[in-house]
């Protein structure tokens, strides 16, 4: 049987940990050939030693950096058929009050989650354009949909923007047979961070969260790979400029 990835070549990026190692691991195991990224090289070693994926030590905020990658994986294995981006995050930071948010910390979460999303779809569209064929889907969030419980403002203002590219995008990019989607999961323990602001809860705090949950549980790294596996495959091809929330009904 034909396997739903098979003869796709997909670029994965934030694949060091969490849901970013997640979708490489589905999309590896549906047959595609994928090259894996992260700016954390160390942690992307680890976490794709067994996943067959070619993997690349890039940051994303740079426009030269991204499309030298795009074209290494071109002369590896071809142009990419599906490009996932789920870099991005909050960096370290934290909530606290608008006066004493820096210019720095503001404008690294946007190239965090903005910049590098817009390098990547311009460096990946045209090839896919060409082909009539493509798959771009970005890893946005619940804080791109409503305030985020983290409290950061430039968090919740860059997944607003991220959310807001994938619709411009679809409608650019639709006409040539590239579909471009969002999942905005809900809270996941994926990484450092997230389990930081989960333990900070407290378990009164964690409870409510939970109780908010329809499903009464927390995301896995699996359930957004799972959607992500959907939107970049055969059958998602009338699927274009949605932001699909992976939350267990807390939306």
């Amino acid at each position: 049987m034909t396997r739903a990835f098979d003869h796709k070549t997909a670029l994965v990026t934030g694949a060091a940990q969490g849901i970013g190692q997640a979708i490489v691991h589905r999309l590896a195991r549906g047959g595609a050939t994928v090259h894996a990224t992260d700016v954390d090289g160390e942690g992307l070693q680890r976490s794709m030693d067994r996943s067959g994926a070619t993997l690349h030590v890039v940051d994303l905020a740079d426009r030269n950096a991204v499309h030298g990658l795009v074209r290494s994986v071109e002369a590896a294995s071809g142009a990419p058929d599906i490009l996932v981006n789920a870099a991005g995050g909050v960096r370290g930071q934290v909530g606290r009050p608008i006066q004493e948010v820096s210019e720095d910390e503001w404008r690294t979460i946007f190239e965090a989650n903005v910049d590098s999303a817009f390098w990547l779809a311009q460096a990946v569209a045209p090839a896919m354009c060409s082909r009539a064929w493509g798959r771009i889907v970005f890893i946005a969030s619940g804080a791109g949909l409503r305030p985020s419980l983290t409290g950061i403002h430039a968090y919740t203002a860059s997944k607003h923007a991220l959310v807001g590219l994938t619709r411009q995008l679809s409608q650019e990019l639709g006409p040539h047979g590239v579909t471009v989607n969002a999942v905005a999961p809900g809270f996941v323990l994926s990484n450092p961070s997230t389990r930081r602001q989960w333990e900070a809860y407290g378990p009164d705090g964690q409870a409510r969260l939970v109780e908010g949950i329809h499903t009464r549980r927390l995301g896995t790294p699996e359930d957004i790979a799972a959607a992500v596996a959907f939107l970049s495959g055969p059958d998602a091809g009338w699927i274009s400029g949605q932001i699909l929330s992976v939350d267990g009904g807390r939306s």
